[in-house]
């Protein structure tokens, strides 16, 4: 995928060449939520796009990505007009798909860009002729070739790679110390994907703290008299500009209501159709055990427990059998609280943009174990960033590995066709097989990166595939219990995902880092 030149990153057109074998591959309906977006932006006027509800995949993404989907239909309509009509529910041309794969890879450039400045941030080893001794390389790979990224966006078909290039590009001008630009790219982003709010109190705190405040004590503690104004009027100015320039036309319609309805559906309930290996999975699990043990004790009456519609695989409210049903508040508390630790840490004592990207961890993966509605394909916006200090650092390129495994096979039942089958399971033995002999090699002669109960953990993923993928279509239960692989694989992975989440804390707090200043 990637040719290593001397001191330069160059990128080979393999990774383009895929991609165009799986052009006119099988994908999900995200497919038709796009395609339906090009034809609200392209053909009704403004003061209709948020209001639009003749297909059940309403437009529900901040203002400038309906901007992004308009800007994408004027190109559309060279390839296939009827795509952009608003009652061609489903429509899926020859020209339409290829549309829709040519613009998840034209975008893809400022995720390539994004990686290329990542990849400038990290520390080279001098005298290594080795690429894999090389974290600059490494990285580029690990970034590139996500097993996760690929199969959302180029099969799946969604539009991260772009929106997470913005994500990284930002992180890597806060590391080039860049902050205003770090800044700017991270206000585009929330206005262009609002999932990203979860973070925004990294880049809060850490601004605030680290570059308005311009000096520390010796001790680390804040030296209030240092506090700029003029930097905080800047970074202000940064976000009500982009803000009033995305929401602004709605704004001055009236309807910023109706917008923010779109973008916070309290009423999908707790879990997605497919749950996400978070908190909330064990959660549902441990809440259908007791009901059944409650039964047969004769504890409860089967006939007075609410219906089991938490594993239907519906987009549905529903209510817990024994344990306390959940409330959107109740997430938003426990979401909070997840993340208050890694917020106080660099505000109290301040580490530096690492500190900062520390924190962001943490507040994407506290957000994604209790959030919301959670989607499993939440979980890249930990595992990508993470990317950077797994080349750095031998104990956080332990935490990586078993959270990329564990997080990237969460995403297998995205791909559930028997065609894609084998795409799935070589992609991500590539991309795995990689990570592990890269980072082993990366950080050597310190032992075995993970520890024995880690691995055994990790293998256990295997047995879960072949139940899932090979022994449950042959069985009985797939008529009775389809929900169950969904089930199982969730389960199974939110247990990787709520160790690697601890081990990150416990990373966190065993810092020696010396307070730093920008």
């Amino acid at each position: 995928i990637l040719v290593y030149d001397q001191n330069n990153l160059s990128w080979s057109r393999s990774y383009l060449k895929f991609i165009v074998l799986q052009i006119y591959n099988l994908h999900s309906t995200d497919f038709e939520v796009h395609r339906n977006w090009l034809a609200i932006t392209h053909s009704l006027p403004v003061s209709r796009w948020y209001h639009e509800n003749t297909s059940e995949w309403t437009l529900d993404y901040p203002p400038l990505f309906a901007w992004f989907e308009f800007g994408l239909s004027h190109v559309a309509q060279h390839f296939d007009r009827n795509m952009l009509q608003v009652e061609n529910l489903n429509y899926a041309s020859p020209s339409t798909v290829l549309f829709q794969r040519l613009s998840v890879i034209f975008t893809d450039v400022v995720f390539i860009y994004a990686a290329k400045e990542c990849c400038r941030c990290v520390q080279e080893q001098k005298g290594s002729r080795d690429v894999l001794n090389r974290p600059s390389f490494v990285l580029a790979v690990l970034l590139l070739w996500n097993f996760g990224l690929l199969i959302v966006d180029h099969i799946h078909f969604q539009y991260n790679g772009f929106l997470f290039g913005v994500l990284l590009l930002s992180v890597a001008k806060h590391l080039q110390s860049q902050h205003l630009q770090g800044a700017l790219l991270f206000a585009i982003l929330l206005n262009l994907k609002h999932i990203y709010l979860y973070v925004a109190p990294a880049y809060g705190i850490y601004l605030l703290r680290s570059y308005c405040f311009t000096q520390d004590n010796k001790d680390g503690s804040i030296r209030w008299m240092s506090f700029s104004p003029l930097r905080l009027l800047a970074l202000g100015s940064i976000v009500v500009s982009v803000c009033a320039l995305s929401f602004g036309p709605f704004i001055a319609m009236g309807q910023l209501p109706q917008v923010l309805s779109r973008l916070f559906p309290f009423k999908r309930g707790l879990c997605h159709a497919y749950w996400a290996p978070n908190i909330w999975a064990l959660y549902n699990v441990l809440d259908k055990g007791l009901a059944v043990l409650g039964v047969r004790l004769k504890l409860l009456e089967e006939a007075e427990l609410p219906r089991a519609s938490m594993t239907g695989g519906l987009v549905q409210e529903f209510q817990h059998s024994v344990l306390l049903s959940v409330s959107p508040s109740a997430t938003l508390v426990c979401t909070l609280l997840s993340i208050l630790p890694a917020v106080a840490s660099i505000w109290l004592r301040p580490c530096g943009a690492r500190g900062f990207l520390r924190c962001l961890l943490l507040c994407a993966l506290g957000s994604f174990m209790f959030g919301w509605h959670v989607h499993e394909k939440a979980v890249l916006i930990a595992i990508l960033p993470l990317s950077i200090l797994a080349v750095e650092s031998r104990e956080d390129a332990r935490i990586f590995l078993v959270l990329t495994t564990t997080g990237h096979y969460s995403l297998f039942p995205l791909l559930f066709t028997p065609t894609e089958r084998p795409v799935k399971v070589s992609l991500m033995l590539m991309f795995t097989i990689f990570s592990f002999t890269a980072l082993r090699k990366l950080h050597s002669g310190q032992g075995p990166l993970l520890r024995p109960l880690e691995v055994v953990y990790l293998l256990g993923l295997v047995v879960v595939a072949i139940a899932c993928e090979v022994v449950f279509p042959l069985s009985p239960w797939q008529q009775r219990l389809p929900f169950l692989p969904l089930l199982a694989t969730s389960v199974y992975c939110s247990v990787g995902v709520c160790y690697s989440f601890l081990r990150l804390y416990v990373r966190l707090l065993q810092r020696d880092d010396k307070p730093k200043q920008l």
